[in-house]
């Protein structure tokens, strides 16, 4: 989406921006399995970046900078992606034609479709079925605010890199997710929520038989259920931060999870209301199972009660299962590698992209 010609490189290197985080990973594709070559991440501080709004350009740069000499690499060709409200994914069915042709009308059809003004932002699309009768196609329409796209282009550049992909968060997660199938398993037909939990905003892509049906984002993340954690428990945000990582000693473990199971209900509405969507669109009547990635799919007990209120199985992506590594690029993690994982999901899903010409 939204892309540049690549120079022909063996490797990508993506920049995943988030509120609280910035990671940075390179990914050499010159072997049969990809390796990650390079890691780095990176805290933000607090309001630095607000619902995927950017509020000081100057720190996140730094931050940038500094992940990246962190991870050591030195390429300078990026890709990265957007999500929240400025973003729109939406399935919706058009008159057949050609891919050329499509691209023409895409925007009178995009129209009706994005709640923002057609000038205001940049589209692309891909054809999900070329027939589905009555000559017409089913087509998946994405539209990207174009503030919020020059945004992070711009900040891209000021930390002296070249922004070559503005991708989706939501395709990310999604490629990260292919690229683990054969260690998932996936029967032909069924229906994956993949639930993708930031600081601050959640998405959720609706997919079967690895096309996306439809994606929405909301507006809570792992910072609401920290919030609650310093409400509740009376706890400044590094102890509530210490607690969502998963150390529970000497906690009230009943208490914490009646805490965590109340945050849920947010998460929760949001997967019923991407259900009810699925029904109304007459595509499935359910959804099969969900998978959590994100710093969110760390939350003690959050997989477990989800799992209960829905009635369905609900798993953790290992971004890392795909993919192989370096020796010593996780070293300073030891054996917490896979707790920190789910962070990688997105990161790792942009650099999968294959450099191309």
């Amino acid at each position: 989406m939204f892309s540049l010609p690549f120079k022909k490189k063996s490797s990508t290197i993506s920049i995943d921006i988030g509120s609280s985080l910035i990671k940075a990973i390179e990914i050499d594709h010159s072997e049969e399995i990809p390796k990650i070559k390079h890691f780095g991440i990176n805290r933000l501080l607090p309001e630095a970046i607000v619902e995927d709004e950017i509020m000081d350009r100057n720190l996140v740069v730094e931050t940038i900078t500094e992940c990246m000499e962190q991870a050591g690499i030195d390429g300078k060709e990026v890709v990265t992606a957007v999500s929240g409200r400025g973003v729109i994914v939406k399935k919706i069915v058009m008159d057949k034609m050609n891919h050329d042709d499509a691209r023409e009308a895409i925007y009178w059809e995009a129209e009706q479709h994005v709640p923002f003004d057609i000038d205001d932002v940049c589209l692309d699309f891909q054809i999900l079925n070329e027939d589905i009768g009555a000559n017409q196609m089913e087509v998946l329409l994405v539209a990207a605010k174009k503030d919020m796209v020059n945004d992070y282009s711009d900040i891209i550049r000021d930390a002296g890199l070249e922004p070559k992909v503005i991708d989706v968060d939501s395709f990310a997660v999604q490629n990260c997710f292919e690229a683990n199938r054969g260690t998932e398993g996936t029967e032909e037909g069924t229906v994956i929520g993949l639930v993708n939990i930031g600081s601050d905003v959640t998405n959720i892509n609706i997919i079967q038989d690895m096309n996306p049906y439809f994606t929405r984002d909301i507006n809570v993340g792992t910072n609401a259920f920290i919030e609650a954690l310093q409400k509740e428990l009376g706890v400044d945000y590094e102890e509530a931060q210490t607690i969502i990582k998963g150390n529970l000693e000497d906690m009230d473990e009943d208490k914490i999870r009646r805490i965590f199971r109340e945050k849920a209900a947010d998460l929760s509405l949001g997967i019923e209301r991407s259900i009810s969507y699925l029904k109304a669109a007459g595509d499935s009547d359910k959804i099969d199972r969900v998978v959590l990635s994100g710093g969110g799919a760390r939350i003690p007990f959050l997989k477990d009660i989800l799992s209960e209120k829905h009635d369905m199985e609900f798993s953790v992506l290992n971004p890392l299962l795909g993919v192989d590594y370096e020796e010593g690029v996780f070293a300073e993690y030891g054996d917490q590698i896979e707790d920190i994982a789910p962070l990688l999901t997105v990161g790792v899903g942009l650099a999968l992209r294959k450099a191309r010409e």
